[in-house]
């Protein structure tokens, strides 16, 4: 959340561990760490997604014309422009954060060893209400915060909206390195072509 600060190094080896072993792509669980997408691609030779908000642009693409995609995060307030811009973002998208409410943030951002569950739905719920209250044009919310995927279909059946998180952002990213097999003989894997 501050930056990251000081950790630029230690992702960077973490990301190379797995693909010394053969990983044919990266991704990590904090949409916070956009600001290291192009670092950790540059450093690995594998695709990588950092972060779910690497999915606004297509989401907002997707939405009728006047129509925006916004974004629910753990803390407004520490999702600056930068973290936006490097996850491809436009800098004014619509955000609200659940710092305000009495559980999801000051739990996982306490890193507490228990959540109540109930709580944090609703604090996301909340979080979603004021976005939609605070930008009625909003056409679906994405969900910056890995540890909001539980609640995604609580929100989208809440607000009637779609929801994308860092689970639709990965299942997207694992079909195109393993995209379905439609009955071709199984084909040899082979390791991704650096980049020349």
């Amino acid at each position: 959340m501050e930056r990251a600060s000081g950790l630029r190094d230690a992702f960077l080896a973490a990301a190379r561990e797995p693909v010394d072993l053969g990983a044919d792509g990266i991704t990590t669980n904090c949409g916070f760490l956009s600001l290291f997408q192009a670092d950790i691609a540059c450093h690995v030779g594998v695709p990588v997604a950092t972060s779910s908000l690497m999915q606004a642009p297509m989401i907002e693409r997707l939405l009728p014309v006047g129509r925006r995609v916004g974004i629910v995060t753990v803390n407004a307030k520490t999702l600056t422009r930068e973290h936006l811009l490097t996850a491809g973002v436009a800098p004014d998208t619509p955000v609200a954060g659940t710092e305000g409410g009495r559980e999801f943030t000051r739990a996982i951002l306490g890193n507490e060893a228990r959540l109540d569950v109930a709580a944090a739905e609703r604090d996301v719920l909340d979080a979603g209400e004021a976005l939609i209250a605070r930008y009625p044009h909003i056409g679906a919310v994405l969900l910056e915060c890995t540890n909001m995927a539980p609640y995604a279909r609580a929100l989208s059946d809440h607000l009637r909206l779609p929801v994308y998180d860092m689970i639709s952002f990965v299942a997207w990213f694992h079909a195109g390195l393993k995209p379905h097999d439609f009955g071709h003989p199984a084909s040899t894997p082979r390791p991704w072509r650096e980049a020349k």
